[in-house]
């Protein structure tokens, strides 16, 4: 795949995951934001794009371990992947971390306001996301699996793209919102009197963004447009 200014992000990221930490790198979203073309992100960014293409020509070309070639996989197993890998991560980490914001909260809380607001914010994502991924598991991901199976392309909801249509919203809420705690936080920055327990929030938070930056990244920029694809394709 030749990078150039018109490449759009989300389709180069799904080719090879290794440029996606070079867009991390300059704060340019490649998962909710994954449709914008690299020009489009530059001119938003007050980027030269020239500066941008060469890291991203660096990192396709490096020598280091490919990445997981996810775009070549079957529609049902990217699902069943997402669902037992980061589905499972998500709920996992939910209650792990939840129960240390609350700590440093009443801790540091007088000291450092913000933390408040991000517990805040957290725990409206363990709600939403949580809702969010009992609806591809009861709904989406079933309706995915039984298209690969079965060849045909039925569903009560009508299209896929009107599942997907909702998912893909409430992926940028998520991503909204976690751009909002990376802000607060400082990029997770742990102020000069943070405990441990601070640290490991941090630590733990910081880890949960990049894991959700993947999830929705290989949902939007790959299974999506596949099961899109696949439901048309069998239409006809």
């Amino acid at each position: 795949m030749q990078i150039q200014e018109q490449t759009i992000i989300g389709e180069l990221v799904a080719q090879d995951y290794r440029t996606a930490s070079v867009f991390k790198n300059y704060g340019i979203d490649f998962c909710c934001g994954g449709d914008r073309t690299i020009a489009e992100a530059c001119t938003k960014k007050e980027l030269e794009p020239g500066i941008l293409l060469q890291a991203l020509e660096e990192a396709h070309r490096s020598a280091g371990t490919a990445a997981i070639a996810y775009n070549n996989w079957p529609a049902d197993l990217l699902s069943d992947y997402i669902e037992k890998k980061h589905h499972r991560y998500v709920k996992a980490k939910i209650g792990e971390i939840m129960p240390f914001l609350e700590k440093i909260v009443k801790v540091h809380g007088n000291a450092h306001p913000e933390l408040k607001e991000v517990a805040a914010l957290f725990r409206d994502c363990t709600v939403d996301l949580s809702a969010h991924m009992q609806k591809e598991e009861a709904v989406l991901f079933p309706y995915i699996r039984s298209m690969v199976a079965n060849g045909t392309a039925q569903a009560a909801f009508g299209s896929v793209e009107n599942p997907i249509s909702v998912m893909m919203h409430e992926h940028h809420i998520e991503g909204d919102r976690f751009e909002k705690i990376a802000a607060l936080t400082g990029d997770y920055t742990v102020p000069e009197d943070g405990c441990s327990t601070y640290r490991v929030t941090y630590a733990l938070l910081k880890e949960f963004e990049e894991d959700l930056h993947l999830h929705v990244h290989l949902e939007n920029n790959i299974l999506f447009p596949k099961a899109i694809r696949m439901e048309r394709e069998l239409a006809h």
